[in-house]
């Protein structure tokens, strides 16, 4: 069974930067990452397949990227001009076959534990 592991969460103030990280212990063909704020249903924020990125959602559009390193079995989204409405827990997600929407949750089987991002105005 393929396990997720975050990093790279944090505290910083709006416009900062902050780099999320995802150890995947396999080669799952589809990743994401998706975030819940509070009170909030999680939502999809960048997808990708392989190594090229698939979807982003549109209010982190020019400020994120999501991309992979392969030799490192590592997922990165890095994040640029934080926002505070970007405050949620960073999830990674994986799955080694996509029917749907790449930010449907039920698309996905393998999940990191998340890791918490918070920006202040």
């Amino acid at each position: 069974q393929v396990k997720l592991v975050e990093s790279g969460g944090g505290s910083v103030q709006a416009g900062g930067s902050l780099r999320l990280s995802c150890v995947a212990s396999g080669y799952p063909l589809y990743m994401a990452w998706f975030r819940q704020g509070p009170g909030k249903e999680r939502e999809g924020v960048a997808a990708i397949r392989d190594q090229e990125p698939t979807a982003y959602r549109d209010s982190v559009k020019g400020r994120f990227t999501i991309s992979k390193d392969w030799d490192k079995n590592t997922l990165y989204l890095t994040m640029n001009s934080l926002r505070p409405e970007d405050t949620a827990i960073y999830y990674c997600a994986a799955t080694f076959t996509l029917r749907g929407d790449s930010f449907d949750v039920n698309e996905y089987n393998i999940w990191g534990q998340g890791t918490q991002v918070t920006v202040a105005s």
